[in-house]
């Protein structure tokens, strides 16, 4: 654990300890010290962060935390889109720049030209450009869709009481709304559990990005909390382990991604069926010429017997 440098400066927040155990619950990298005891984390050399320990940690602090271990090479370990509008975080982890409230900035940049815009879960929007790129507002993220992986069960899951499971799960481990999750599917031959979760366009007090980035680390990494139980839901007694995790992200606006944001495997794909298509055509063009040839042949033929 890390202890606050004399001489830092410190970014102001809100914060209140764990009575329960005098030490972070939510944040493990977390130092808590001082009377009264005030829990705060390295966010880069010499900057420390409070934090409010008795609810999870802003993603946008919990990013900056993350890149900062990385830098100095402290130990981080760190079913389909619902609608067409959604995707997928393919960036990673960034140092984000966040404002006051542990909120992300609409505008990202990674200190050179090189800038984008966010939404509220800190997922790029936008394509990227440079330093002139307008980003009037952060768009509010309103649905994630949780596309989960359990590990081998030894008995068939009964999907008729998975919803419960998966929210009772939630709410007991991330402190968080289970009235929130819509709606749960099951392919039990994948092992693939769907699971929606949604809030009301325009509600800005629940924040859907701090519960799937924990549980994003608890199931591809190690927990954020101090707690290392990870996100096992119970059902008839039967723990389903998670062994894969991926989100979708869907906004109150569409994002504005165009052609550049095609990995070049993708390109690759397209451009390879574009040239089928045209090397099929040849083929029936010559193919039809040829057989306008011999059905001009074919009356010569006859007239000269």
């Amino acid at each position: 654990m890390f202890r606050t440098l004399p001489r830092c400066r410190t970014i102001t927040a809100t914060y209140r300890v764990s009575k329960k155990s005098g030490k972070c619950e939510s944040m493990k990298w977390a130092t808590c010290d001082g009377t009264p005891c005030q829990c705060s984390i390295m966010v880069d050399t010499g900057i420390t962060q409070n934090l409010d320990c008795s609810t999870l940690i802003p993603k946008c602090y919990l990013m900056k935390a993350e890149m900062y271990r990385a830098k100095n090479n402290l130990s981080t370990r760190t079913g389909g889109k619902p609608v067409e509008t959604a995707f997928v975080d393919n960036d990673g982890i960034y140092d984000p720049i966040c404002e006051a409230t542990g909120a992300f900035r609409a505008k990202q940049c990674n200190n050179t030209e090189e800038c984008w815009c966010v939404n509220s879960a800190g997922v790029r929007r936008t394509d990227k450009g440079d330093k002139n790129l307008k980003c009037e507002k952060l768009v509010e993220t309103y649905w994630v869709r949780l596309e989960l992986k359990h590990k081998e069960a030894s008995k068939a899951v009964d999907t008729s009481k998975l919803q419960a499971a998966i929210a009772n799960a939630m709410e007991t481990r991330y402190s968080f709304d289970k009235a929130l999750v819509k709606e749960v599917k099951y392919d039990p031959d994948a092992r693939m559990i769907i699971v929606d979760v949604q809030k009301v366009k325009g509600d800005r007090k629940a924040d859907l990005s701090r519960m799937a980035y924990y549980m994003e680390k608890d199931v591809k990494v190690l927990p954020l909390f101090a707690n290392q139980e990870k996100f096992a839901p119970s059902v008839d007694g039967q723990k389903l382990e998670m062994e894969n995790i991926l989100v979708y992200y869907v906004d109150e606006e569409a994002p504005t991604f165009t052609m550049k944001r095609l990995t070049g495997g993708i390109i690759a794909v397209i451009v390879v069926v574009i040239l089928a298509v045209v090397a099929g055509l040849l083929v029936l063009f010559f193919a039809r010429k040829r057989e306008q040839k011999y059905s001009k042949a074919e009356p010569r033929e006859m007239e000269a017997l």
